[in-house]
């Protein structure tokens, strides 16, 4: 018996001395050496690397034995769904649903895909990416590039078991008073095949999109889809995602619309245009602020959300999230389940397993989230 118990702490010494190597080296070694080149090419090269290191026979199996935590207490069920953790990945990162299996390794509870838009489209002109190291930050002015949603549908038939959360906008060039319908487009190509609707309009690189967040358009479009979505044999659970920058009165207004509309959700937050207290050279450029910034606001605005509303429906906390500690305080503001996207970047996946391994510790402490 001895050894059997024996042979399993030899194990798990093993795992942890490997998550505190490789934790180490990325910090020290390849994020510093990745940080020397483009970030938008970078971002093209590491999901080659990880798809060319997925490949190799034993890869996957030891992404998730370094960085999954499989424990039945994180399962988390929200709005109809069950995660096996509360942990996800932002839509932005794997945009056209091309790596999705694959980041999944990392320990993350489920993956969003997009924004994606009926039609494929370039996006804003390069350079369109930029990191604010100073600031544990990054600006970013893409404009909705993607393959367009039939693409990214392909890609998901071969999904096997990944929680997928389906982000959709509208092409750059469809006006305004024609938007619902690319929202229509989209809702009806992801439809059997994600788990979850996000509507985004409050990116602010894709112009005039913000002003669909207006009380009288945001209505309609959010009623359009979530009739749609009524008339289906099998709902889907749609959320809206919000900007940071919304007054309290239009926070006011986004609880009325969802109580009217009665779609299940908010994530909160999307980028910042807010400038304030940045001490990189490039804070100047044009696009959506993302990372560390943005911890306080985007923790405040759930917090607004929760409180306001009585905890009337789920709440997903996404922005400066770059510790586990951070993480813990969006779930204590009132978010169900939380995302990264800058942190993961900043960090590295070793943020993924640390949350998972925080929110355990705190379970066992009264009345936590």
């Amino acid at each position: 018996m001895y050894n059997f118990f024996s042979k399993y702490l030899i194990i798990d010494e093993i795992v942890l001395f490997l998550h505190q190597q490789t934790t180490t080296m990325y910090k020290v070694f390849i994020r510093p050496f990745l940080f020397l080149f483009d970030p938008e090419k970078v971002h093209y090269f590491t999901f080659s690397l990880i798809r060319f290191a997925s490949k190799i026979p034993g890869f996957t199996s030891l992404f998730k034995l370094l960085y999954e935590v499989n424990d039945p207490r994180l399962e988390t069920e929200v709005f109809g769904l069950k995660f096996k953790n509360p942990v996800g990945l932002a839509a932005g990162f794997d945009k056209d649903a091309k790596l999705y299996k694959e980041l999944s390794s990392f320990g993350f509870g489920f993956i969003e895909i997009g924004t994606l838009t009926p039609k494929g489209q370039e996006g804003n002109p390069k350079k369109r990416l930029f990191r604010l190291k100073a600031d544990s930050a990054i600006i970013n002015r893409m404009g909705f590039n993607n393959g367009g949603v039939q693409e990214a549908v392909e890609r998901l038939k071969q999904n096997k078991g990944v929680l997928i959360g389906g982000n959709i906008g509208k092409n750059k060039l469809t006006p305004n008073e024609e938007a619902t319908s690319d929202y229509e487009i989209c809702f009806d190509a992801l439809y059997d095949y994600v788990d979850y609707f996000v509507v985004n309009v409050s990116s602010p690189n894709t112009p005039n999109l913000r002003a669909l967040q207006d009380k009288e358009p945001l209505t309609q479009l959010l009623q359009t889809l979530q009739n749609k979505n009524l008339a289906k044999p099998k709902q889907k659970p749609i959320l809206l995602k919000i900007a940071p920058d919304l007054t309290d009165e239009q926070l006011l207004d986004i609880i009325d619309i969802i109580k009217e509309t009665k779609i299940a959700g908010v994530i909160a937050t999307n980028t910042t245009i807010s400038r304030e207290g940045l001490q990189s050279e490039n804070k100047t450029e044009m696009g959506g602020l993302s990372g560390k910034p943005l911890t306080q606001r985007s923790t405040e605005v759930i917090r607004f959300l929760s409180q306001k509303s009585n905890k009337a429906f789920p709440i997903i906390g996404v922005g400066g999230i770059h510790s586990a500690d951070d993480a813990i305080e969006k779930l204590e503001a009132g978010a169900c389940l939380v995302q990264l996207y800058t942190g993961f970047i900043y960090e590295g996946p070793a943020l993924v397993k640390a949350i998972n391994k925080k929110i355990l510790e705190k379970l066992q402490q009264p009345k936590f989230y």
